[in-house]
């Protein structure tokens, strides 16, 4: 199980954009991961709402994906999950 850790490091609109329960989240057969969905999950993950293994199930995402999507948070926020910034953030990463 994924240990539960201090609250995303990222505004969320309200508390209540927080999932308190796995009824809040996304449906189980979402297909367009916009990054409000992807950062839903995220902090419903990292408060304890759901583990990663059931998330990863639920969403049928790998756990790699997943921690991909958690990465990006907390290195370049919730606008780094946008797909089509991701090359800027790789390319970014390399010349560190």
């Amino acid at each position: 199980m994924y240990p539960k850790s201090e609250p995303l490091p990222f505004p969320m609109k309200t508390e209540s954009s927080i999932p308190a329960s796995v009824d809040d989240l996304p449906p189980p057969n979402t297909k367009r991961w916009v990054i409000r969905r992807k950062a839903e999950v995220v902090a419903a993950v990292r408060n304890g709402v759901i583990s990663l293994d059931d998330a990863c199930r639920r969403y049928t995402l790998s756990i790699e994906e997943f921690l991909s999507w958690q990465r990006l948070i907390e290195n370049h926020g919730v606008p780094g999950l946008r797909v089509t910034r991701l090359q800027d953030y790789r390319e970014g990463q390399s010349q560190r």
